[in-house]
């Protein structure tokens, strides 16, 4: 079969083999593989991301000098069963699957790994038991949003975010945009969205965000004080005074009534803010620029070292998390929520490829202003990215 694989930093397309489904595993046919932003890091830097997987306790990531087929996002067609599977989706179905795979020495990363090529191929390997039926006749591009939406979907779900919460996105790349649309999904009403590029602040509009950013102009945070956050430590010291001395009037314990206010959940209003970046610096100027008590979810990747000042996110009671992939519980939410219609990506698939394409759509995502997402089309003969 043909396949793109990156040794070295180089993409070439190659003819591999078939691969064998082992047991409780599936062969199939790739439709739709979608070209990550991870994949692009991925391609100049596996062996930094290599060693800290590592450090994690997981040592077979890619490295670079081994030949790594790419592609953790897809959809495919049931090509092929092998031992042991129960065999309840038919021989013909289109299917997406959480990208994982068990080898002999545990399971490994679709696309990540040597052990696990990825989809950027005319066939993969699936689990069986993380693989799902496309539902609803939904169409072979939208299917195969499956998994990132399935990260922007943990990430919110991270953020405990609310309707009436204020949701900030920083960086409308692919990752951006599908976290605007799954707060979107969740009935967020207000969403900002911040990004340098014009087209991916349009993007974000299209995306559903009510509030769009140009950061060289403005600031995301600018505005947070009409929506009654707190924005200097003036006023959470004047809140606390205040809130003591207004209690004091009252026939009952002031102490009890401030338990009982904390256990009913009353507390300053705060924003949720989304960095979806993933490079140096973005951390320490939202600690800066974010109000009192923000609730910060990290999911853009920096793979390089970082550095903020802790005591400025201390002074300003920031809560500070991370997000990373998903549990099979919110990849199946995902492809629900595309099929039943809950959530359109339409607007982040900017183009399309052939296996032939794949070094140029690399080339082509290096540019902020000219796409969002490419979607692999093994079956296309185009080796430039076409518009849909």
């Amino acid at each position: 079969m043909k396949a793109v694989a990156c040794q070295r930093a180089e993409l070439k397309v190659v003819e591999l083999p078939e691969p064998v489904p082992r047991r409780g595993q599936v062969r199939l046919q790739v439709l739709r593989c979608g070209i990550c932003g991870s994949d692009l890091h991925a391609r100049h830097g596996t062996d930094h991301w290599a060693d800290l997987a590592a450090k994690a306790g997981y040592d077979r990531f890619a490295r670079s000098h081994e030949p790594i087929v790419f592609g953790h996002e897809f959809c495919g067609r049931v090509a092929e069963h092998g031992p042991k599977c129960r065999r309840e989706v038919p021989i013909g179905t289109h299917v997406v699957a959480v990208p994982m795979l068990r080898g002999d020495s545990g399971v490994d990363l679709t696309g990540l790994s040597v052990h696990a090529p990825g989809a950027y191929a005319e066939e993969v390997l699936v689990e069986e038991s993380l693989m799902m039926p496309v539902p609803n006749g939904l169409g072979l591009d939208m299917a195969g949003l499956t998994e990132p939406l399935a990260v922007a979907w943990h990430a919110v779900r991270r953020g405990e975010v609310r309707k009436r919460t204020v949701a900030i996105v920083i960086g409308c790349g692919p990752i951006g945009l599908a976290v605007i649309l799954m707060l979107k999904a969740k009935g967020v009403r207000v969403v900002v969205a911040s990004d340098y590029s014009p087209r991916r602040r349009e993007l974000a509009s299209a995306c559903g965000a009510d509030v769009i950013v140009d950061p060289g102009q403005g600031s995301p945070f600018e505005d947070l004080e009409r929506h009654g956050h707190i924005v200097d430590t003036p006023s959470v010291i004047e809140l606390a005074v205040g809130t003591r001395e207004k209690l004091e009037r009252l026939p009952i314990g002031w102490w009890h009534l401030w338990r009982l206010g904390e256990a009913l959940g009353a507390m300053p209003k705060y924003p949720v803010i989304f960095e979806c970046v993933g490079m140096p610096g973005v951390i320490e100027s939202i600690i800066d620029g974010a109000p009192l008590f923000s609730r910060v979810v990290v999911v853009g990747v920096c793979v390089g070292e970082d550095r903020f000042t802790p005591a400025m996110a201390l002074n300003k009671h920031i809560d500070l998390r991370f997000a990373l992939g998903y549990s099979p519980l919110e990849f199946r939410d995902a492809l629900q929520m595309l099929a039943r219609g809950k959530v359109n990506p339409r607007p982040l698939v900017t183009g399309r490829v052939g296996l032939g394409g794949v070094d140029a759509a690399f080339a082509a995502l290096s540019h902020p202003d000219a796409h969002a997402k490419i979607l692999i089309d093994p079956q296309s003969t185009a080796v430039q990215p076409m518009a849909v």
